[in-house]
């Protein structure tokens, strides 16, 4: 099974261990709500749109409240079924999501506490490094610091300018971090008042 159909069924079943109304890290949101906005990402490409722009967010979540109404089996389904036919994601399924199953995938299992690193498939690891170094190559290109995103198996990217500052841990802790989440197990090298600045670097699109 390819990365991104391991990690979405890692998905789907955190979801129903979960449960519906249970927390996760994207702020309000419940696992219900987490489940809809990956629905709409994938079924409803004319209302994905305001995910990204502040414009036509108000209908994006409109669009993705109503979808978060239906049942939550019929929920899970609709994740685990894959992208519709005619979505455009069908045809770049791994370079589109297998980062975003991975993160909210933790998203779900990170949201409480107690929570411990999943053992990846080695397969995801190799896949999700990449998809890691692309992502931050984009996000962290403006950071008034030069920072390495570094994993046992060397650095997967340096990106930014100025002072330098290392990011260290598991490609599964690096993958949150870059993505913007704080409950990661990561370390930090360089001078702390370079890493006390890390707090202040946009790790979004």
């Amino acid at each position: 099974m390819k990365p991104a159909r391991i990690e979405r069924a890692a998905l789907v079943e955190a979801a129903r261990a979960a449960g519906p109304e249970a927390p996760t890290l994207c702020g309000d949101w419940t696992v219900r709500d987490l489940l809809a906005h990956l629905i709409l990402r994938e079924s409803r490409p004319d209302a994905a749109a305001g995910i990204l722009l502040r414009p036509l967010a108000g209908r994006t979540a409109r669009i993705q409240a109503r979808i978060a109404e239906r049942s939550f089996e019929d929920l899970l389904s609709a994740v685990a079924g894959g992208p519709p036919k005619l979505s455009p994601l069908r045809l770049v399924d791994e370079q589109a999501n297998l980062g975003e199953f991975f993160v909210h995938t933790e998203d779900i299992r990170r949201g409480v506490a107690g929570w411990t690193p999943r053992r990846l498939d080695r397969g995801v690891e190799q896949a999700l490094a990449a998809a890691v170094a692309r992502i931050a190559a984009l996000t962290l290109r403006r950071a008034p610091l030069r920072i390495s995103l570094t994993t046992e198996s060397g650095t997967l990217v340096t990106a930014g300018k100025g002072p330098e500052v290392a990011v260290i841990g598991a490609i599964g802790e690096i993958a949150m971090w870059a993505y913007g989440r704080d409950e990661a197990l990561v370390t930090f090298e360089g001078d702390d008042p370079h890493i006390d600045r890390l707090g202040s670097v946009v790790r979004s699109l």
